[in-house]
């Protein structure tokens, strides 16, 4: 019998053979996950054999995960802000950008009592959610929205698993406070707080192997990427409170040119934040006051 030292080496060579990035990473977590270990048991016992029914589940994931199938499919799970949230093809798989967008927010948004946040495209939940549980004792109402059946479901399974309050809607953007689908509840307005992570990768865009595994609805945004922010940065206004933080994650080359965006909408002090890499990924405004709004459409 071959030992799990053994194992994890002729795994992480059957990888990279196969051009999957973090090949070790990936090996080390699929023998946590198929032995239910921790890594540190893992390396205190490497000199340990593993048996023919140990390693038969673990070479379907490795084949798989050759095969460029995300870890997070494989193992059904992510770690987001220190915290495991359930992860599958229903929605877009957790990046660590979108972890630093959460964290950008929540040092820059002043906290109130009963605040109103939306998470709008909220895919698998860990943006609406994370905030949820951050921000517990200011018990906000957190409203979550996406376009999908399938990732709404996903939502409400890691919001209960987590014990995290929201409230789900089922929208193509803003249609559901317009009541033109048949959700039988209007949502919440007047939000305080609004974050997304909406589809900005331009059509036709070649893309990661991993990430195609993603649904095209929440990858793809027009010929530029940018159609689909385009629309929401427009149809928020009318549902934002005065002075209300907008933030979204963008390409690392859509930044700058969705600010302008937001400026030219009346959005106000607009700026954009970088990533850990140093990318400009982060744009954000604030909501303007609605007076100024009702003179313009006087």
């Amino acid at each position: 019998m071959k030992t799990i030292q053994e194992i994890l080496s002729s795994g992480t060579a059957y990888l990279e053979a196969r051009g999957v990035d973090a090949a070790r990473h990936s090996m080390q977590s699929l023998l946590v996950h198929v032995l239910g270990c921790s890594k540190t048991w893992l390396y205190l016992h490497h000199d340990d054999p593993l048996s023919e029914a140990q390693l038969a589940p673990l070479r379907e994931l490795l084949r798989e995960r050759g095969k460029g199938v995300p870890l997070q499919h494989l193992l059904g799970t992510t770690e987001f802000y220190r915290r495991e949230f359930r992860t599958d093809a229903r929605a877009l798989i957790p990046r660590p950008e979108t972890e630093e967008l959460v964290e950008l927010a929540l040092h820059t948004v002043k906290p109130q009592e009963n605040m109103r946040v939306l998470d709008m495209g909220c895919g698998s939940g860990i943006i609406g959610i994370t905030l949820a549980l951050e921000l517990a004792k200011y018990r906000p109402q957190v409203v979550m929205a996406d376009i999908s059946d399938a990732a709404l479901a996903l939502t409400l399974e890691n919001a209960a698993a987590l014990g995290a309050k929201v409230s789900t809607y089922r929208s193509d953007l803003f249609e559901a406070w317009e009541g033109k689908n048949d959700n039988p509840v209007i949502p919440p307005t007047e939000f305080h707080l609004v974050l997304a992570n909406l589809p900005y990768v331009p059509d036709g865009e070649q893309v990661s192997t991993e990430v195609s595994h993603d649904p095209a609805t929440a990858l793809y945004g027009g010929a530029d990427g940018l159609d689909i922010v385009r629309r929401f940065l427009k149809e928020a206004l009318p549902h934002l409170a005065e002075g209300c933080l907008v933030m979204l994650e963008v390409g690392h080359d859509q930044g700058h040119i969705t600010a302008e965006l937001m400026a030219e909408l009346g959005y106000t002090d607009c700026s954009v934040l970088t990533d850990i890499s140093g990318k400009a990924r982060f744009p954000m405004g604030y909501a303007p006051a609605k007076s100024q709004e009702t003179s313009v459409e006087e």
